[in-house]
């Protein structure tokens, strides 16, 4: 189905990844309410809904008392909190492109608003736009999305970052206080304002991210790239394959995928995956071996990407098993077929 002009896909698809709902899932927990009453005495799925994480953010605001959750929310956020691409943010050499990187790959954490940056002489504007606010009301979630932004970003820079001003275009809720905000944001906000938006000295956007790793970039975001095209893909298709190789592409980079870690992700047992797998006319095996066939094509098409860093995307362990695979798909060396391309 199509994307919105915002990149954003139909409601109905649209999601958010367990690594992002899991930050306000903990903050929850932290405020003393349980997983059974949050209606999550199962566990966390591999991915929620817009409208499921929205409502999990204002009925925890609602049960634990706190007219400042969203704010706690995001103050909890870590590189970890968003998922794959938070491996490209880190990897970029300035705010400026991390800000790139964050438009282009935010959708692999969650698809609950898009990013805009709009820089006029010496001040910059972050923007975020959030098309579901119409449909659901909500407070929590546009302060838990700048916290947040402004908590990774600190942590990025090693310092606090400073705002000219920050706007939300909720009400204010007397109840919140003041002083939570000035903490976390370092300004009063205004309220009611036509956009969520913070603008900042432009001068920030060419501040170096003193850890980042530049030689890791291109591997990263090569693999950023190849998860964003397969999610694009299952848009097109939310049949139980789409769900398997996501997860399995998901997977790859950091350990060796197995049927379980993919069924704990899925939030089935492994025997019900099994049958899904079955009555779809194909197998886990064959599912791994496809999206690593496919992974590779694109990873050998990108010139900078060495065979031992394509055999570590793929979660080979050793570069002879990557080679002895990809004998089987294409009778030839990965060196060979990349010279013939």
């Amino acid at each position: 189905m199509p994307k919105d002009g915002m990149g954003l896909p139909p409601y109905e698809q649209a999601r958010v990844v367990d690594a992002y709902a899991r930050t306000a899932l903990d903050a929850a927990l932290a405020a003393g309410l349980s997983l059974d009453c949050l209606g999550f005495a199962d566990g966390m799925p591999a991915t929620l809904p817009v409208g499921r994480y929205i409502d999990l953010l204002e009925q925890s605001a609602a049960r634990s008392g706190d007219p400042c959750f969203g704010l706690h929310v995001g103050e909890r956020m870590r590189p970890s909190t968003f998922a794959t691409y938070s491996h490209v943010v880190l990897s970029s050499p300035t705010f400026a492109e991390a800000v790139v990187q964050t438009r282009r790959f935010e959708g692999l954490a969650h698809d609950l608003g898009r990013t805009e940056l709009l820089v006029e002489g010496d001040v910059a504007t972050y923007r975020w736009h959030c098309p579901w606010l119409a449909r659901q009301p909500s407070r929590h979630l546009p302060e838990s999305i700048m916290a947040g932004i402004l908590t990774f970003a600190n942590w990025l820079a090693c310092q606090s970052l400073p705002l000219y001003s920050l706007d939300f275009p909720h009400a204010r809720d007397e109840r919140a206080d003041r002083g939570e905000y000035r903490r976390i944001f370092g300004v009063d906000p205004m309220f009611d304002a036509p956009f969520t938006q913070a603008r900042f000295p432009a001068a920030v956007l060419n501040i170096e991210i003193p850890n980042a790793d530049r030689a890791l970039f291109p591997v990263v975001e090569r693999h950023a790239s190849q998860l964003l095209a397969q999610r694009d893909q299952e848009l097109q298709g939310d049949g139980i394959i789409q769900q398997v190789r996501r997860c399995i592409a998901d997977q790859l980079a950091f350990d060796q995928v197995c049927i379980g870690d993919v069924a704990r992700t899925l939030n089935r047992s492994v025997r019900s995956l099994q049958r899904k797998l079955s009555d779809a006319n194909t197998r886990f095996g064959d599912l791994l071996d496809a999206t690593r066939k496919e992974l590779a094509e694109g990873y050998l098409a990108d010139p900078t990407l060495s065979l031992t860093e394509i055999a570590f995307l793929l979660g080979y362990q050793q570069q002879s098993s990557f080679n002895h695979a990809f004998r089987g798909w294409h009778q030839c060396t990965p060196q060979q077929w990349r010279a013939r391309k």
